[in-house]
């Protein structure tokens, strides 16, 4: 969770962790830089994760922090080391990080002056005698170089990483990450200016399935609240502040990914292999981009203007690697017994024989209303409508290459609050309303035009029977 500055007691910080405990998430990571509201705000997360039984550690972000501040590293892992919703493992006070190389680790056992359980987000050939562990923290899939592979770079996996901790590591435990998606589209109007994605699409399942059976001793899901980078899982209406992200996440929940989670983490805490025991109800899980890839927004996007590349993570129009991303729906079955599940992308009907447990498919997207359902014994057992169609028009005249996640029965309306859409109109070439659109009404069913064999099944056991 990253600490932001608008919460003024530890109630605003109820609501997360009622919902992350619930899921079954453990303990927050609290990623800070060094700004004057980082204390008070510590102090609210820590008292409210005490009494909502969850667990709380530091991890300090090195964007910000310079690696020779070992020292106020380790003081600052001092002054919550005895908090009760401190994380330990085992007697050792649990800290982490975001990047850090190059940072004394000694220095910061020494200033943190009680036993720690240290394990940064070092690169792999780091010194692993330093550390009691490490998080592999990039969680999608790339080319290297922190980008998504084009012109015919291979690609590393997530799981290609892994290994790679693993090797290093020895004896020593490695976190595993594990994030949904990857977006971000900010422009000249920051000084901050960013712009690509990661080959994501149904990364969140496949990445649950690498985990159930590499077994890591801890997984870390990336993230919470990264509304600017589009991976978030927690809710839109979670207090925060708006760093311009407002302008792609909005009308754009994302809990579903949460609720997808919740038996696979189940699973993982109980050394299982297979998440069938852990599916109590019927529900379907599906997410896709609100307009085919193809779309020209070039005459109206946020991006278009020269910006900021001192960190050559800047490109103008569509974010780098956006090919690499499919024009397609993404669904997630979680059935307690075997169903026939539809989806209607726009008058494009699509049906497939879902076994009990989780399975996962992917069909070609058509713009209009998205539907789905699910059959049993000649009874329809679930269906909704998607909120939110596809559209072949430039969402506030922009690229918008978040994903839309939806939940089949629906879940309760997901909406930025006011403090969350305060920077929305900043760098807009049209005028656009900095407020919720969705309403709760859905579209029409789109008519059938056409009935087609499913898309790309993902990995499952047992294995999806296709039918037209």
């Amino acid at each position: 969770m990253g600490v932001v500055s608008n919460r003024v007691s530890a109630d605003d910080y109820d609501d997360d962790m009622r919902h992350a405990h619930a899921m079954g998430i453990d303990a927050f990571a609290l990623n800070i830089g060094v700004d004057n509201y980082t204390d008070p705000q510590l102090e609210y997360a820590y008292e409210s994760a005490a009494r909502n039984d969850m667990k709380v550690f530091i991890s300090f972000d090195f964007n910000w922090f310079g690696t020779d501040q070992g020292a106020d590293v380790g003081a600052r892992i001092a002054l919550y080391a005895g908090k009760d919703a401190q994380l330990k493992i085992g007697d050792k006070v649990f800290a982490s990080s975001f990047a850090g190389d190059g940072v004394d680790s000694q220095a910061v056992r020494d200033a943190a002056g009680v036993d720690i359980f240290w394990a940064p987000n070092f690169r792999a050939d780091a010194d692993v005698g330093a550390v009691d562990g490490l998080l592999n923290w990039i969680a999608w899939p790339n080319n290297g170089n922190n980008k998504a592979p084009t012109g015919g770079e291979a690609l590393i996996s997530v799981a290609d990483g892994d290994a790679a901790y693993v090797a290093a590591l020895g004896e020593k435990p490695m976190i595993a990450a594990l994030s949904p998606w990857f977006f971000t589209h900010f422009g000249s109007e920051v000084d901050y200016s960013k712009n690509w994605v990661f080959p994501s699409d149904l990364l969140i399942y496949r990445r649950w399935m690498d985990i159930l059976a590499s077994k890591p001793q801890f997984v870390e899901m990336i993230t919470w609240n990264d509304y600017g980078e589009s991976h978030y899982m927690g809710p839109l209406n979670s207090s925060h502040t708006d760093d311009g992200g407002s302008k792609w996440a909005n009308d754009m929940p994302h809990t579903g990914w949460l609720e997808l989670s919740q038996p696979f983490i189940a699973a993982f805490k109980a050394g299982a292999t297979d998440i069938s025991d852990y599916i109590t109800e019927d529900k379907l899980i599906y997410w896709y981009r609100p307009t085919p890839k193809s779309l020209d927004c070039d005459a109206t996007d946020t991006t278009m203007d020269d910006a900021n590349n001192s960190t050559g993570n800047y490109f103008k129009g569509r974010p780098d690697g956006w090919d690499t991303l499919t024009d397609e729906v993404f669904v997630v079955s979680l059935l307690t017994a075997p169903g026939t599940t539809t989806v209607n992308t726009g008058g494009a009907v699509h049906t497939f024989d879902a076994p009990a447990g989780a399975s996962a498919f992917s069909v070609p997207f058509a713009v209009g209303a998205q539907s789905f359902s699910v059959e049993r014994d000649g009874a329809q057992v679930l269906q909704a409508t998607s909120l939110k169609e596809i559209k072949n028009e430039c969402p506030c005249g922009m690229y918008n290459f978040n994903a839309y996640v939806g939940t089949v029965p629906e879940g309760a309306a997901d909406v930025l609050a006011e403090e969350g859409l305060s920077n929305f109109a900043t760098g807009l070439k049209v005028a656009c309303d900095a407020q919720p659109s969705l309403g709760t009404t859905p579209p029409a069913v789109a008519a059938v035009t056409a009935t087609l064999d499913p898309g790309t099944p993902a990995p499952t056991s047992p294995a999806i029977r296709r039918l037209r």
